[in-house]
């Protein structure tokens, strides 16, 4: 018999942590996937412990490597790969940046192209809400494990939630005033308006400041050398979108809709204006194209079916995938651990995308 979600809480429930509870009773676990059976020789587990806060984090290897050795032990198991991570607040006090983000945008001689990177690929949606974020930082860690050198850009100035998808909560620094050194997770160079301010601090400022910003985190940031370069783009086609595409080398663009005809809608607009600004358009991705149900395996069309690809018929362009629409994306995505770290379904489907964009030469 496979090993099942109840038998790996009850083991994992016998942990008891030194304060008290367990990583049940404590709601500490997250993104736990079984991939595999008997027919694969046992059963592959994963799961994410989220501690407290960082320090707490700190004192608790011992109790994740316990945590592996328990779930191990069940019979049908045949390997546990358990991460620990944390969010917490940040340090109360922060090094200050060196270097000042946004402000009006400087005189360019021609569109910026980072020294060392290769390309630049923007991905972008009509509308929000359509799960444009996660592809992003899904998407650049399906390439870097495939290999590819990728840093990812967070240039929705208003709501930047990389920082979060990515597990990242440090500061990034400016020792000579002028070049930001950007962070690193999961294999991917980030830079995020996020990591500049505070989580909860809102982002208040008029479009000549995003285009300030948009530049400095293009060609102030070091890259390094980079095969391809995401930006996650905010939703719509305003101000961040016009600068990206008429001030920097931009490879191609990337449209993420949701099948339902109000979200086409707006991704028609999107594609409307990269054709405006003679941005080549690289394929479409259906997101929460499907709901597969754990308990009776049938498959379920939230959101409408087939839309994305039709539209994409219809413009002659690929699509480039359909993800579906499922709780290990949004818990692995709330723990900083992008679902495509793993190797279940998910992650597979973002490595078909990845495969797909390196072996037509996007990425």
């Amino acid at each position: 018999m496979p090993v099942t979600e109840k038998e790996i809480t009850e083991a994992l429930e016998r942990l008891a942590l030194p304060d008290g509870g367990t990583l049940i009773s404590r709601d500490m676990i997250r993104a736990l996937a079984l991939q595999g059976g008997a027919e694969d020789g046992g059963t592959k587990v994963s799961f994410v412990i989220e501690a407290p806060s960082p320090a707490i984090a700190q004192h608790m290897e011992p109790l994740r490597r316990a945590a592996e050795a328990a779930v191990l032990a069940l019979t049908g198991v045949a390997s546990v790969s358990a991460a620990l991570t944390a969010h917490g607040p940040a340090p109360a006090t922060p090094p200050a940046p060196s270097l000042k983000i946004g402000g009006h945008p400087k005189a360019q001689a021609g569109p910026i192209k980072p020294a060392g990177v290769a390309r630049i690929l923007a991905v972008a949606s009509g509308k929000g809400g359509v799960g444009k974020s996660t592809v992003s930082a899904n998407l650049a860690v399906a390439l870097a494990k495939q290999g590819r050198r990728v840093g990812l850009l967070d240039a929705d100035i208003y709501g930047p939630s990389q920082p979060r998808m990515m597990g990242v909560s440090g500061r990034p620094e400016s020792p000579d005033g002028k070049v930001i050194e950007p962070l690193v997770a999961h294999g991917v160079t980030l830079m995020s308006i996020g990591l500049m301010v505070a989580e909860e601090k809102a982002v208040v400022w008029r479009g000549p400041m995003l285009m300030g910003a948009l530049q400095q985190m293009l060609g102030q940031v070091n890259w390094g050398q980079l095969d391809v370069l995401i930006v996650d783009l905010p939703p719509g086609t305003g101000d961040v979108q016009l600068t990206l595409c008429t001030k920097s080398e931009l490879s191609g663009a990337i449209v993420v809709s949701t099948p339902q005809d109000v979200a086409l809608l707006d991704a028609r607009k999107a594609l409307d204006m990269f054709k405006t600004l003679k941005t080549p358009v690289l394929g479409l991705i259906e997101n929460m194209s499907f709901f597969t149900c754990p308990d009776c395996g049938g498959e379920h069309h939230i959101f409408g079916h087939g839309g994305v690809a039709a539209e994409a018929e219809t413009l002659g362009l690929p699509l480039l995938g359909a993800l579906p629409i499922d709780l290990e994306t949004r818990l692995a995505g709330d723990a900083g651990a992008p679902v495509a770290i793993g190797d279940g379904p998910i992650a597979k489907a973002y490595a078909q995308i990845a495969s797909g964009l390196v072996a037509g030469g996007m990425a």
